[in-house]
């Protein structure tokens, strides 16, 4: 239907991607874009490393390996044509101990089958041609492995939505969803709009947005900080590209890994530990409200008992350099506590099932006139474009 006005609840980079895509394919339906924030991609897109993944590490047929493929492509075109940092700068996933070598093994057909381009199988040997100061005992290379500027492509897609006469409505809290006839109002403090159709893309608020849409309690967010050493400039050069350890299947975070940036800083990190608060940035931020909500959950509780070792070590790196850095010169070797001064944070939405389990894949629902994306953690940023695709169609084609 022609005339139609869209809603989307959220300016970060999926959120800005789906409208820009509905503004191209329906033309004539106006989308507003309502964002609590006074500008765009605050949260998760503006604390983002800036890595666009090739897809080497999800399950075939997942959303997560089919919208990471096809993300890819759609990203570096569009950095192409605007003018956004796209570099090539290549990836190793190292293996530093014996028994990394048969999940590597694993991994690497898992990026066969999802037709990685151009990865190949490197011996000890190769290592040091690819990257002279890097360690390990064997690695993947996925030399098609980029970065980009996230919060840079975020604001085109603003522009394009603006271009095609959509609207960006920021400072806008969202407190409540009402179905009406024929629609949906979405209000805030001081107003409220009427649109046709709602897609939510609320972030580290997903959750507690689409319950005020009527969706159940399930996945619930749990907040990850995420923090970053940096290597000092007069050491940057000791990385030439991205150096990855093999990552742990039972979680879904990366490990500590050295990641270039285009600004031309080269981050270590990050670690992964329980923010006190969903926009927790700092150790010392906490929210009470975030913490109750957290302990009445018994998936927190369930994921806690499965996982509290693993979370005790990751916070001895959050208050230790030198426990931080134990890991990361293995896979640099030489490169320690000296090398490095303490870099920024983000926060990982990640979505927790009531049982304790860690929801890996993207999670999309539609119920009626609202769409939700209950889990949308990496490679989302590198899948935005993919992402959006695939809402417009389950929008207005049920598919």
């Amino acid at each position: 239907m022609a005339d139609e006005t869209i809603g989307i609840v959220g300016a970060g980079i999926v959120g800005l991607a789906t409208g820009r895509e509905i503004a191209l394919r329906r033309p004539g339906t106006r989308v507003v874009v309502l964002e609590k924030e006074h500008e765009v991609a605050v949260h998760q897109t503006g604390h983002n490393s800036g890595v666009v993944h090739a897809g080497i590490y999800y399950a075939p047929g997942s959303l997560k390996a089919d919208l990471c493929v096809r993300g890819v492509a759609l990203l570096r075109d569009y950095c192409r044509e605007r003018g956004v940092p796209y570099r090539e700068i290549g990836k190793l996933v190292t293996a530093v101990r014996p028994d990394e070598l048969g999940r590597m093994a694993n991994l690497y057909e898992r990026a066969r089958n999802n037709h990685v381009p151009d990865l190949r199988k490197v011996a000890k040997e190769e290592i040091k041609e690819i990257e002279p100061n890097a360690g390990g005992i064997a690695a993947l290379h996925s030399p098609r492995t980029a970065i980009t500027d996230y919060p840079a492509v975020a604001r085109e897609f603003a522009q394009d939505i603006e271009a095609a006469g959509g609207e960006l409505r920021l400072g806008f809290p969202v407190t409540s969803i009402t179905g009406v006839p024929n629609g949906v109002e979405v209000g805030s403090a001081r107003d409220r709009v009427r649109v046709d159709r709602l897609i939510l893309c609320a972030g580290l608020h997903s959750d507690t947005v689409a319950r005020l849409a009527g969706y159940g309690r399930e996945p619930r967010i749990i907040p990850f900080r995420g923090e970053y050493m940096l290597l000092r400039p007069d050491r940057a050069h000791l990385v030439r590209g991205l150096v990855y350890p093999v990552p742990d299947p039972r979680y879904p975070f990366l490990g500590v890994h050295f990641t270039p940036r285009v600004d031309g800083t080269v981050e270590v990190g990050p670690n992964a530990v329980l923010a006190l608060a969903r926009e927790g940035y700092r150790l010392t931020s906490i929210s009470p409200r975030d913490l109750l909500g957290l302990a009445g959950y018994p998936g927190a509780w369930r994921m806690a008992a499965q996982h509290w070792r693993t979370g005790i070590e990751e916070y001895r790196g959050s208050l230790s350099a030198t426990a931080f850095m134990k890991d990361a010169g293995l896979y640099v070797p030489g490169v320690g506590v000296k090398d490095v001064v303490r870099g920024g944070a983000g926060v990982r939405a990640q979505a927790l099932d009531r049982d304790g389990t860690l929801v890996d894949d993207f999670r999309i629902h539609r119920e009626g006139r609202v769409t939700a994306v209950r889990n949308a953690p990496s490679p989302a940023a590198t899948a935005s474009m993919a992402i959006a695709e695939h809402i417009v169609d389950a929008v207005f084609t049920g598919t």
